[in-house]
């Protein structure tokens, strides 16, 4: 009985794991896209305006936007933001630009809202605008989460900010999590030519440790299920699940969700110089060593592997990127920082960089996506912002930093 039943375990394996197709070859073609950021999504740092109109300080993230506003008022702007902020002809500049994958953050409120939780609704028929969008450019979509009931992070990102994330200590938090992933897998079940991956959590914060990190885990695991097979369907499904790193070494993953038990795993790694004071601090050249410097890490791991998020940007000055009423690190502004330098010259519009500046930014751009093509791709963070042209594809192309083609490298030799 226990022979039978192994081969019949083995016979019932074997077709599934033949027959995984994604909808895009990844590990032989690069992925080269771009993040939507701060559409379906608000942050603050991408569009500052929208806060700075209401007038009120305590409006930090998405959450204090609808509880502290009028439900009309902040539906009105939500409405007219998700209209204007990413349109058709974004997905088309994107597609001409000859990437091949646009990545959507989400939050978990565009699904379900709970008892008690502010947030309004209305994103989910833009998200599905954005995959018709998508089909007719020729463009593949990761559907990634970014918000968490609880908040994985505390990041105004995950559409709650707060001092500790809350996420992982409240299974009703995860089981709601769970619940999301089903309805996005079910959502664009046979749709994996379009929408070939789908992001169950944008960067856990797997630095505060176990608690976290268990959960955490076990919830990749569930998700890998809740994606594979859609609603318990016995059909498997042929979406990729990408995971994020949750800030650890890639070393730490070594070994999880590779075949032959799994298939059709990404890992995401973010990579950005921005975010401490040793980063700020360094010069133009370190800059481009250190992105060169990921090289060895990047090219030698046991899963798909992705830099779902990086930046051009050196210095941490865009408004509010720290936080709404937070300062930079650059120049003295965000607590315990040391002084660098004046903000001036490096945000803001590309009309007030010098030319220098924008040679820098090429070079600094060509030495990532170089470096981060040792892996199996990269998405840039983000396509478009109000005032932080530093950060955004977009201005990059219009002010020639970046080319309109990903391959055409004017450096190709700037890491050696």
């Amino acid at each position: 009985m226990h022979l039978v039943h192994t081969a019949l375990l083995a016979l019932a394996a074997l077709p599934a794991a033949l027959s995984f197709t994604p909808g895009f070859p990844y590990g032989s073609e690069k992925v080269r896209g771009v993040n939507l950021g701060g559409w379906l999504l608000l942050e603050p740092w991408i569009t500052p305006s929208i806060f700075d109109n209401t007038g009120n300080d305590a409006i930090v993230d998405e959450w204090t936007f609808c509880q502290y506003q009028d439900y009309n008022t902040a539906l009105g702007v939500l409405q007219n933001h998700w209209n204007t902020w990413i349109t058709e002809s974004d997905v088309a500049a994107i597609a001409a630009a000859g990437l091949n994958h646009i990545r959507i953050p989400i939050g978990y409120w565009a699904f379900e809202v709970g008892p008690g939780e502010p947030f309004i609704q209305g994103q989910l028929p833009y998200l599905q605008s954005a995959v018709q969008w998508a089909s007719t450019y020729g463009l593949h979509v990761i559907v990634d989460l970014h918000g968490a009931p609880g908040s994985q992070n505390g990041y105004d990102n995950s559409g709650h900010r707060m001092s500790y994330p809350t996420w992982q200590s409240n299974q009703t938090n995860i089981q709601r999590t769970d619940d999301v992933i089903k309805t996005i897998a079910s959502m664009f079940a046979g749709q994996e030519n379009v929408v070939p991956i789908i992001a169950p959590l944008n960067e856990p914060a797997g630095y505060i440790g176990s608690s976290m990190m268990d959960p955490l885990k076990q919830y990749y695991l569930d998700s890998y299920g809740n994606i594979r097979y859609p609603y318990g369907t016995s059909q498997q499904g042929n979406t990729v699940e990408m995971i994020h790193d949750a800030f650890q070494p890639l070393s730490y993953w070594n070994g999880w969700e590779t075949p032959p038990n799994f298939d059709g795993v990404m890992m995401d790694t973010h990579i950005y110089q921005v975010f401490s004071d040793s980063d700020v601090a360094m010069s133009e050249q370190q800059h481009i060593s250190a992105a060169c410097q990921t090289q060895s890490t990047l090219s030698n791991f046991d899963l798909w592997l992705a830099v779902g998020e990086w930046s051009t940007a050196i210095t941490d000055c865009a408004t509010y990127l720290n936080g709404r009423g937070y300062g930079a690190r650059y120049d003295g502004t965000y607590p315990g920082s040391t002084y660098v330098g004046s903000c001036n010259g490096w945000t803001g519009s590309a009309s007030s960089f010098s030319s220098s500046y924008k040679t820098f930014l090429r070079q600094f751009w060509e030495a990532q996506v170089i470096s981060y093509e040792k892996a199996d791709g990269w998405l840039m963070w983000t396509w478009k912002t109000e005032s932080a042209d530093e950060w955004s594809y977009q201005a990059g192309l219009a002010n020639g930093w970046i080319p309109q083609n990903p391959t055409n490298l004017q450096y190709p030799t700037i890491c050696g």
